[in-house]
């Protein structure tokens, strides 16, 4: 954590170096954090990158027992090689969709937030409800990936999921309901960076 002088909340989340953003206005936000955006960001591409990997061994295995003498039809009703090429093909897939996601998250504009503006994609937004935070990164594609950057864990959203549509076009200062085991429950946004 890191406090100024007189002791109001800090969060520095940039691109280009140390300058603190304010968040004296937000004199109750519960936590206080510095990071680069660019650590956001990495967060999310080591992610991806360990999916792709994963993905493309996956894919690779499924191609190989589809092409294997072992899976040669044996009857009519023997499905073995067809089945793992449908899985081989159905991996390769999503592995294209994290290579997609990749080049997104590669071309995302890493420049810090501007103070008032509404939220958008790449912004990174902390939600506040009964004095505990919650860190959100409104991205391009895979939402509900979960990562962390400078010991501050987060959750990718994206402006199609429900979270997301509530998000975008807030500002700070404005609420948003998420589901609760009693009912919706009421998230202030605190911060915008």
């Amino acid at each position: 954590m890191r406090l100024n002088a007189r002791t109001s909340p800090v969060l520095k989340l940039s691109t280009t170096g140390p300058a603190p953003v304010s968040l004296a206005s937000l004199a109750s936000a519960p936590t206080v954090f510095a990071m680069q955006k660019s650590a956001v960001r990495d967060a999310i591409v080591a992610q991806l990158q360990r999916e792709l990997a994963l993905q493309s061994r996956a894919a690779n295995e499924a191609r190989e027992e589809a092409t294997s003498e072992e899976s040669k039809s044996e009857g009519k009703y023997d499905m073995r090689g067809q089945e793992a090429a449908y899985l081989a093909e159905g991996q390769a897939r999503q592995a294209a969709e994290i290579v997609e996601a990749l080049t997104l998250y590669h071309a995302l504009d890493l420049t810090a937030w501007p103070a008032g503006a509404p939220a958008g994609v790449g912004a990174f937004i902390t939600l506040e409800s009964r004095g505990r935070p919650q860190h959100y990164f409104l991205g391009p594609r895979n939402g509900g990936l979960e990562a962390e950057a400078d010991n501050v864990a987060f959750t990718v959203v994206t402006p199609a999921s429900p979270l997301g549509r509530q998000l975008v076009g807030q500002r700070v200062g404005a609420t948003v309901q998420l589901p609760g085991r009693a009912g919706p429950v009421s998230h202030r946004i605190v911060a915008l960076a």
